[in-house]
C-alpha cells in the first residue's frame, strides 16, 4: 500500500521549495523525499524539501526542516521562511502576524503583512551577520588582493547567516561563468558554501537611501536558483562592509526583489518580501 501525503508548492522571488505539514503526515525519509521530489522532469520540480512542525519549546511557535535538492539538510533558507509564514496564517494553524520560527540556526521572528487576510509580505529578523565562523570559513584562504586567485577561489566576502555565504562583486554580472561546484566545495569551506555574485546596479543619494544590488546565485545542495533570502542578505552585508553601498539595499534576482535593512540598533538583517503558492497535490512517498 502506497504512502500518500499532502503537498503545497510555493516560491519566495523563484526560490521554490515543496512544503509538507507534518503536524498531519510523517516523513520518515525526507533527504530521499527531497531528492526524489525535487526532479524536474520525474518529481514535483524544487528546490528542495521543506517540513513545517510544531515546536517542541516554549521560545518557538513552528519548526522549520529544510533539505536541498540533493537531500543535504540546510540550516536555514529566507525564502522558505517567509513561505512558512503566509503558510500557516493562511491555513489556518495560527493568527499571529508575529511568528517565531525554530530553525537548524536559531529561533526567527517573523512579522506578517495582512491584508484581509491574505498575507501580502513577510519581514523576516535574520539576527546578526557572523563575519568569522572558523566552523563554517578557513579565514587563512582569504585572498589578499584582487588580482590573486587561490585554487579557483576569488577575492570575496565570507559571511554566516546561520549558513556559510562567500560573496563575490564584479563588474559584469551578466557575463559571469558560475563554476558552482568548485567554488561550493573548495577547501576554505568545510561544510561547503552558497556563492553569490553581485554587482551594485545603482548607488544611495540623499533623496534615496536604498542601494540597489543585482545577484546572482549558487546554492549549497541545489545549484543555481532563481533566488536566496540569506544569500540576499549576506550580499547586503558585504556591499555595506566594502562601502558599496549603504546598510540598506534592494537585491535584484533573477526571480525577484527583497529589501535587506542591516540595522544600526541591534545589528540584526532584516528581510522583506513575498511568499507565493504555485500549487499543491497529492504524492507518494519513497521507500527508505
Amino acid at each position: 500500500m502506497t504512502n500518500k501525503v499532502h503537498f503545497t508548492k510555493m516560491h519566495g522571488a523563484g526560490n521554490d521549495y515543496i512544503y509538507v505539514n507534518t503536524l498531519l503526515y510523517t516523513i520518515d525519509n525526507p533527504a530521499e523525499c527531497a531528492r526524489q521530489w525535487s526532479k524536474a522532469h520525474t518529481g514535483i520540480g524544487s528546490d528542495g524539501l521543506v517540513l513545517i512542525g510544531k515546536s517542541s519549546v516554549p521560545e518557538a511557535d513552528f519548526t522549520m526542516r529544510i533539505f536541498n535538492a540533493d537531500g543535504s539538510e540546510a540550516m536555514m533558507c529566507g525564502n522558505a521562511s517567509r513561505c512558512i509564514g503566509k503558510y500557516i496564517f493562511e491555513k489556518g494553524l495560527t493568527d499571529k502576524t508575529t511568528i517565531r520560527l525554530l530553525t537548524l540556526s536559531g529561533i526567527k521572528i517573523l512579522r506578517l503583512t495582512v491584508n484581509e487576510g491574505v498575507v501580502e509580505s513577510v519581514t523576516v529578523d535574520m539576527l546578526e551577520p557572523q563575519l568569522v565562523n572558523e566552523r563554517q570559513f578557513n579565514s587563512d584562504a582569504m585572498p589578499t588582493s584582487k588580482e590573486q586567485v587561490n585554487d579557483s577561489l576569488p577575492e570575496g566576502t565570507f559571511v554566516s547567516m546561520g549558513n556559510p555565504h562567500y560573496v563575490i562583486f564584479t563588474d559584469n554580472i551578466d557575463r559571469v561563468m558560475i563554476d558552482g561546484p568548485k567554488l561550493e566545495q573548495h577547501p576554505a569551506f568545510p561544510e561547503r558554501c552558497n556563492i553569490e555574485f553581485a554587482q551594485v546596479v545603482s548607488s544611495s543619494s540623499q533623496d534615496n537611501p536604498t542601494t540597489h544590488i543585482r545577484m546572482r546565485v549558487w546554492e549549497r545542495g541545489s545549484g543555481v536558483t532563481m533566488a536566496c533570502g540569506t544569500g540576499a542578505c549576506a550580499t547586503a552585508v558585504a556591499a555595506a562592509l566594502s562601502g558599496r553601498s549603504s546598510r540598506q539595499s534592494t537585491i535584484i534576482m533573477d526571480g525577484g526583489e527583497l529589501n535587506i535593512d542591516w540595522s544600526k540598533q541591534d545589528n540584526h538583517v532584516y528581510m522583506t518580501g513575498p511568499a507565493e503558492y504555485v500549487f499543491e497535490g497529492d504524492i507518494d512517498v519513497p521507500s527508505s
